[in-house]
């Protein structure tokens, strides 16, 4: 029985997904063989020995420490795409918000209650005040072309903007899904020289804290409009503020309020609705528990952040799970230990992600003997074996 515990509340429709008689689910476990959750931060969490796998049902992971994950041989799971529409929606909601001021103008008609029928008189010349322009026409530059940046850009480009994008890391399923009709830049400078609108939809690394700075606010263009839905510390808070008091942004829109973004002017504040749809939540809900029962059940790994890609049909025969570094000589000293206790391999995976190596081990026979498995430990560059019995 696999004990699955869930740190935040996580969508039913996907927890059903775990089969009643195999798995148990409760916040309360100290030992699971799984986590799964959305923002709870487990930077400061005690990862107990029986951990395998940790599943955030979004796409940001920040909130886990996927260092001391890897060095436990913790498979860390997100769900890029599940939540794509729901942020895409919103970033098309945020273009009109800074182009027309359709949130000054609600605060303002907040205040002309009470005035009876005066009320249309004082909206008609009031009005004014809040015009903006249109988006049609305008330049749009997209950072980043994974799945959210695709959808963007593709229904920006639907509603008239003419759109430019920039990813030196786009995948081939993202190009083919990316509209013919939005240019991709070939470099950063290129992309912000001229656009009337910047949106940043990367993940948030260490190498991408503070990605839109003053350096990258120079290439645009006087009175551009930001939009980031992606993570707050994408863009430098200090070098926004000075661009907006100056005017060389006009607007900034953004989904995660800190007390600095709250005291800035011609900002627009948004309390991190990005996947805060019923549609999202059951959709990364889903992912996350299928990503996690494929893994825990047969060792197969799709969209983690740590681990390689790998998927191999499984034989009647155990599965051996191994984790290593990535360095020579480590596959040959895995298959001579099997060789040298009889163990046939019926199939082989070995799959690798920057310094992590990763094996699926197919054999033929319904159990793997402790002792193997404790030489298999041994092996130096080896820090995870897992041991799936014979279906």
């Amino acid at each position: 029985m696999y004990k699955i515990q869930n740190l935040n509340k996580i969508d039913e429709k996907g927890l059903q997904l775990f089969p009643a008689d195999q798995y148990e689910i409760n916040s309360e476990f100290t030992e699971p063989d799984g986590i799964i959750l959305r923002s709870f931060k487990m930077h400061d969490m005690e990862l107990p020995s029986s951990l395998k796998a940790v599943a955030r049902a979004g796409a940001g992971v920040n909130n886990i420490p996927i260092e001391k994950c890897t060095e436990k041989g913790i498979v860390v799971f997100n769900t890029p795409g599940a939540n794509a529409n729901g942020v895409k929606e919103l970033v098309i909601a945020g273009l009109m918000l800074t182009s027309r001021d359709i949130a000054g103008g609600i605060e303002w008609c907040k205040t002309l209650k009470g005035k009876g029928s005066e009320i249309a008189t004082i909206v008609e010349a009031g009005k004014k005040n809040y015009a903006g322009h249109e988006v049609k026409g305008k330049t749009l530059a997209v950072i980043g072309l994974g799945a959210i940046g695709v959808l963007v850009a593709n229904a920006a480009q639907a509603i008239g903007m003419d759109v430019i994008g920039y990813d030196p890391y786009m995948s081939v399923k993202a190009a083919l899904k990316l509209s013919r009709n939005v240019k991709v830049a070939p470099s950063i400078e290129s992309l912000l020289a001229d656009t009337d609108y910047v949106t940043i939809n990367i993940p948030q690394m260490p190498d991408t804290m503070g990605y839109i700075n003053k350096e990258r606010i120079a290439m645009m263009k006087d009175g551009v409009r930001i939009l980031n839905f992606a993570r707050g510390g994408l863009v430098n808070n200090a070098d926004i503020r000075k661009a907006l008091e100056n005017g060389k942004v006009a607007k900034y829109i953004t989904d995660f309020p800190d007390a600095e973004v709250l005291e800035m002017p011609n900002v627009i504040a948004v309390p991190h609705l990005g996947a805060s749809t019923e549609e999202s939540e059951t959709n990364c809900a889903i992912m996350a528990v299928e990503q996690m029962h494929e893994y825990l059940e047969d060792g197969n790994i799709t969209n983690s952040v740590n681990f390689p890609a790998a998927q191999m049909e499984r034989h009647e025969g155990a599965r051996i799970l191994i984790a290593n570094r990535n360095i020579p000589n480590m596959v040959s000293q895995i298959t001579s230990v099997l060789a040298s206790a009889d163990v046939n391999i019926a199939g082989m995976l070995n799959r690798n992600h920057s310094d992590i190596a990763y094996n699926i081990i197919d054999v033929n026979r319904k159990e793997v003997a402790i002792d193997i498995i404790d030489k298999l430990k041994t092996i130096e560059g080896v820090f995870m074996v897992r041991v799936l019995p014979g279906k």
